[in-house]
């Protein structure tokens, strides 16, 4: 059994907690075990923070001018500058999560960070998945210092790459960010969804 969920979120600071609970509840409802729960809803924290902070255009940063689902002239959900997307697959053994946003993207320097170089046990998108854009191709990972423990930002991503297993941080073609990142799954005894 698999599943998946996929939230269009205001870039807004009350989307971080909204975004963490939801993945936390899912967790829970299908039996994992609650450390992997905590350290995924941590880095899944870390990315939302990002994309609140650094997603969009810096004047939609409080939510003025967010374009909504359902609105004239043809905007997706997501596509906002006022928006960002999180995306979750609970497949088998693994959970990916993706946090997509509308702003700048990444420097050129971002590059994947994987413990094992399998492609291996990814599971099967619902939908195209904008982490890995052709155009975007993984790298090896370049070793890179830490922010300092003083430094006011920068953490948050280096976090996420302790936390997961595998993680991407990669440009949408256009405009915008992803950060996709996944982790082998444990779960407790008598779980709804646990591989038999």
């Amino acid at each position: 059994m698999s599943m998946w969920w996929s939230l269009h979120l205001r870039r807004e600071a009350a989307s971080v907690p909204l975004a963490r609970r939801f993945l936390l509840g899912t967790m829970e409802t299908a039996g994992v075990d609650p450390d992997i729960s905590y350290d995924l809803s941590v880095a899944l924290s870390e990315a939302c923070a990002n994309a609140v902070e650094h997603g969009g255009d810096r004047q939609d940063a409080g939510g003025a001018g967010a374009v909504g689902p359902g609105l004239p002239g043809g905007e997706q959900p997501g596509r906002a500058c006022g928006q960002y997307r999180v995306t979750a697959y609970l497949d088998g053994e693994k959970c990916r999560i993706e946090v997509a946003d509308s702003g700048p993207g990444f420097p050129a320097r971002r590059t994947l960070r994987t413990a094992a170089q399998s492609s291996a046990g990814c599971p099967a998108d619902p939908q195209p998945s904008a982490a890995q854009p052709a155009a975007d191709a993984p790298h090896a990972r370049v070793a890179r210092p830490h922010p300092p423990a003083s430094a006011e930002s920068g953490r948050g991503l280096h976090l996420i790459e302790e936390l997961a297993d595998h993680v991407h941080f990669g440009n949408r073609p256009g405009h915008g960010a992803v950060v996709s990142f996944d982790k082998v799954l444990k779960w407790r005894e008598g779980a709804l969804l646990m591989v038999s």
